[in-house]
């Protein structure tokens, strides 16, 4: 097999979630290695997904935006702090990056997700030109920078909310003290029951509205001029019973993807709210209608991973308690199995038949042969969910002790030389005399190193080798098992430690497998507070596991 430098989207855990995302989103590594991006990213990049993958963003970005890019990603790796300036991609718009870091594989990576922020910015722009327009009037300048100031305060703060009751209480009561009306509310919409429920409000000695449900079809002159995204402002004729006669002025909170409820502001009836304040107002409520938005993908998204999560508890404890079900069963089978052994070597000298090659061996012969490995098959594929259950909820015993590796490692490697050489595969062991001591656990250790090296056996073909070694320095010790002849494509070593997958035609012995051996591999490994990781290339493949030299008995909070 050849490597790929692709990586499926289905290759990276949550990506239906991240597909789902209106917004750009894309996951590097260190090397700026692009190993992720969803469809809106791919469009905002104006290549395919496929084309992307793998690359770096030299290789398909202008080289002005590639490396403005590049700097900001880095700055980011280093201090983690997000940078504000925007960058200016082929189709003109603004865009900011919202950057995390998140462990894969044991390695940082980083996801950033892309912020349009071309409105924001022309907002930017307008008020400056404001302001210009403004320093011959020194009164309206100063209205001007506490309405910008304003603005901008109530922009950060809803922005970082994913609150949608608090993002709209802050802007009407940060509405209120700026421009100093009587009263404020805000309203939701829901289209398809035609109503606007009053969510918030901030008055003074007005009956309160808060939770009030309008029918928009009572007051349609008002709602349709506000469905279609316009403002308005008038004065009562006839005094209200009780607010008296005022003026009111009404903004939508919309975005591009339509009107999401509307802002109500409430004043003296000889007061007027000027263009500087409306604007300001529409502005308001455009951030609103943006966080809004951003709020309510947030719990979808959630939602949703709180429902895979669920979904995956659910599987987990099926496995888990059928696997304690078939465990009697199976164990039974496997002694009626000795004792037909037993009786069939007595009259029909099992053993001799069993050591024949099985084309000339008999019927009864080839039937509890298959029938003692199917067994033991069951039995590994139970023990194993069962290790898996224990890794996963943190019950895994642990008993740290020093080992001797020069000693003890050969005796392990020594098990499957046999099978090695029935398979002409050369099998080889490097470990220097001076090694740091190992204080670990034996038993995972000793699970881990056989788990890889069965797995070399299966999939190395003849005439090639295995070879193990182990290196180590003052906190570390890296154990390398390194088959040759073999190839594990890009695409596939990020999917080779879940549970039950299995390469597609890598198996030249027809083995089979239950798919749970590198799962449960890392999963001890992890436990063992180390790490695993491959490389293949250039006609071989290596496990590469790190243990630290004093392994710490965890608690099993930490673990679960």
């Amino acid at each position: 097999m050849s490597p790929s430098k692709s990586v499926a989207i289905s290759d990276l855990s949550g990506s239906e979630l991240l597909d789902a995302i209106a917004q750009p989103v894309y996951i590097k590594n260190a090397e700026h290695q692009w190993i992720y991006i969803n469809q809106a990213g791919a469009k905002l990049m104006g290549r395919a997904a496929d084309a992307i993958v793998g690359c770096s963003e030299t290789d398909f970005l202008p080289q002005p935006v590639a490396q403005q890019l590049r700097a900001q990603d880095d700055a980011f790796f280093t201090t983690q702090q997000n940078s504000t300036a925007p960058l200016t991609f082929p189709n003109r718009h603004q865009w900011q990056g919202q950057r995390r870091l998140i462990q894969r594989e044991g390695q940082p990576v980083l996801i950033n997700t892309l912020q349009d922020i071309t409105e924001l910015i022309g907002i930017r722009q307008q008020n400056a030109a404001l302001k210009q327009s403004l320093e011959k009037n020194r009164d309206n300048l100063k209205t001007a920078l506490l309405l910008e100031s304003t603005l901008k305060r109530i922009s950060d703060r809803v922005r970082d909310s994913l609150d949608e009751q608090q993002i709209l209480q802050t802007a009407v009561e940060e509405l209120v003290h700026a421009l100093g009306v009587k009263a404020a509310n805000t309203a939701l919409y829901d289209l398809e029951q035609g109503t606007s429920t009053v969510y918030y409000e901030c008055s003074a000695g007005l009956a309160p509205m808060q939770g009030r449900v309008s029918q928009m079809e009572a007051y349609s002159e008002v709602y349709h001029q506000l469905l279609a995204g316009q403002y308005l402002q008038f004065c009562s004729i006839f005094p209200n019973p009780e607010r008296g006669r005022v003026s009111m002025f009404a903004a939508p909170i919309l975005d591009d993807r339509g009107v999401l409820g509307d802002l109500w502001l409430i004043n003296d009836m000889d007061a007027c709210f000027t263009e500087m304040h409306i604007r300001m107002v529409q502005q308001v409520t455009n951030h609103c209608a943006i966080a809004i938005r951003q709020a309510r993908l947030y719990q979808e998204s959630q939602s949703q991973v709180r429902e895979l999560e669920r979904v995956n508890k659910l599987k987990d404890d099926f496995l888990s308690t059928v696997s304690h079900e078939l465990r009697t069963p199976v164990t039974s089978m496997r002694v009626a199995l000795q004792l037909l052994g037993v009786t069939l070597s007595q009259e029909f000298d099992l053993q001799a038949e069993l050591a024949k090659p099985p084309l000339e061996q008999g019927r009864l012969t080839r039937y509890y042969r298959i029938l003692q490995e199917e067994c033991e098959r069951e039995i590994s594929l139970i023990n194993d969910l069962l290790d898996l259950q224990r890794l996963d909820v943190g019950n895994h015993p642990m008993m740290i002790q020093p080992i001797d590796l020069v000693n003890w490692l050969p005796n392990l490697v020594d098990s499957f030389r046999p099978r090695a050489s029935s398979r002409e595969q050369t099998l080889t062991l490097t470990v220097p005399t001076d090694l740091p001591q190992l204080r670990s656990d034996l038993a995972s250790i000793e699970r881990v190193l056989a788990e890889l090296l069965n797995n070399a056996c299966k999939y190395t073909p003849p005439e090639h080798a295995i070879c193990v070694a182990v290196t180590g320095d003052q906190q570390t010790l890296r154990f390398s098992v390194i088959n040759t002849g073999v190839e594990i494509a890009v695409e596939e070593r990020q999917r080779i430690f879940d549970k039950f997958y299995r390469v597609p035609s890598a198996d030249p012995w027809k083995q089979g497998g239950t798919g749970l051996g590198l799962a449960l591999v890392q999963k001890l490994v992890s436990h063992l507070e180390g790490s695993i990781d491959i490389e293949s290339g250039h006609g071989q493949t290596a496990f590469i596991v790190e243990l630290p030299l004093e392994a710490a008995i965890q608690s099993p909070s930490v673990l679960s």
